[in-house]
């Protein structure tokens, strides 16, 4: 939030009142220290901005802008050099091939809620307790309120669900290993053992447009040691998907904030753990040493040396049906203890984010516990230089100045 806020600025014209409904709106954007290029860009506007529909630099064709009911507008910078400036006139009712219909498209089948971006698969959440895949599965292993699959621009899977060799591990999702509550120990990650388990509550938004597209869902964390299971945690997810063009390559970016609140007055305390947290399953063809990639941002290839260090971002990839892919997830430097552990798993493919590795911590009754990350999903082999430009949006975003002036 802290980033976001640092990247927009509203300037009301001199004897300007706000009130008025036709006040002709612009906008500056300022690339900082770092060149741009296909870059997701927000900006808060007032309740009387909130009609348009595209910006439009002189001399460039309309842009689309998406604005949300809380008057967060987002579009995509094709280009902008480090050190120079942008201005945009707001506009309505232009027409493009990307305003002609929802680029970035979500849609419900079931307990599956599907996200596409031109057509193309990206991701997909699965909402209620999916079916177990496979025999070998008892119930106490279904799951819901995860992500699977996620594709590579090509439309390669990237992620695995119940794999043979950790059944409860699901793609891209979101439990707490070693905790303490109310004098018990739950464990929301291993599932297997009884103790603890995520449940997906709610999906309370879901929807498409021609920037982002995504969904907000409820989960609650369930301690199964007390004598009638007993929620410790609520958990709100909100995903948002966007068309990104012009990044160098094909590449899908997604953005996954998780907001956990307890649900009693007593806090869920987290021990010093080597994991838990965000986690990250990769594709089953990736198990073994010598098949995952794994490449973090202070550069480390080898998985055992980076375990447990800090980490910006991580780069996790190999090959699907003979092809390399792989996908990037990026610390919100925001975020508790960023930029955070990291395991680095020395066989399997599977990738955590876990805070707890700097020793005990707690949520506490009444703060909230907010974090950020971002994803970057696209082919070929791990991309240094692209995922630092996708990491310089999203940690240091564009500065927007918005203007509104009399018509």
């Amino acid at each position: 939030m802290q980033a976001f806020l640092r990247s927009c600025l509203l300037v009301p014209s001199l004897g300007l009142s706000l009130s008025q409904a036709h006040a002709a709106v612009s906008i500056t954007v300022e690339a900082g220290a770092y060149d741009r290029a296909g870059s997701a860009v927000s900006f808060q506007l007032p309740p009387e901005a909130r009609e348009f529909t595209h910006l439009q630099a002189a001399g460039e064709s309309p842009t689309p802008v998406q604005i949300e009911a809380n008057g967060l507008a987002t579009f995509v910078i094709a280009s902008l050099s480090k050190g120079t400036t942008k201005s945009y006139q707001l506009i309505k009712g232009a027409k493009t091939d990307a305003s002609a219909s929802d680029s970035v498209r979500a849609e419900r089948a079931g307990s599956v809620l599907k996200l596409s971006v031109d057509r193309r698969p990206a991701l997909q959440y699965q909402a209620e307790k999916s079916e177990l895949p496979r025999a070998d599965l008892q119930p106490i292993f279904r799951r819901g309120g995860y992500l699977h699959p996620v594709y590579s621009p090509s439309g390669l899977a990237v992620t695995d669900d119940y794999p043979s060799n950790h059944k409860h591990h699901h793609g891209i999702w979101f439990p707490w290993t070693k905790t303490e509550f109310e004098g018990r120990a739950p464990d929301f990650w291993n599932m297997g053992e009884g103790k603890g388990t995520v449940e997906f509550v709610a999906l309370d938004a879901f929807w498409s447009g021609p920037v982002h597209g995504g969904f907000r869902a409820k989960h609650r964390f369930v301690d199964l040691t007390a004598s009638e299971p007993k929620t410790a945690l609520f958990e709100d997810w909100t995903v948002k998907l966007y068309r990104i063009s012009n990044a160098g390559k094909p590449v899908h970016v997604f953005d996954l904030v998780s907001s956990q609140q307890c649900a009693t007055t007593t806090p869920l305390k987290l021990p010093k753990y080597h994991y838990g947290g965000l986690g990250v399953r990769g594709h089953w063809d990736w198990n073994g040493k010598e098949n995952t990639a794994f490449l973090t941002s202070d550069g480390e290839t080898d998985r055992v040396k980076g375990n447990e260090t800090r980490g910006r971002w991580c780069h996790v990839g190999g090959k699907v049906s003979g092809k390399l892919t792989g996908l990037a997830i990026l610390d919100s430097p925001d975020n508790f203890r960023a930029p955070q552990p990291m395991r680095l798993h020395p066989s399997e493919p599977f990738f955590c984010f876990a805070p707890s590795q700097l020793g005990d911590w707690e949520i506490a009754p009444g703060k909230p516990y907010v974090s950020r990350y971002r994803f970057a999903v696209f082919d070929g082999p791990a991309d240094r230089d692209l995922i630092e430009r996708l990491w310089n949006d999203y940690a240091s975003p564009p500065k927007v100045t918005v203007v509104m002036k009399s018509p």
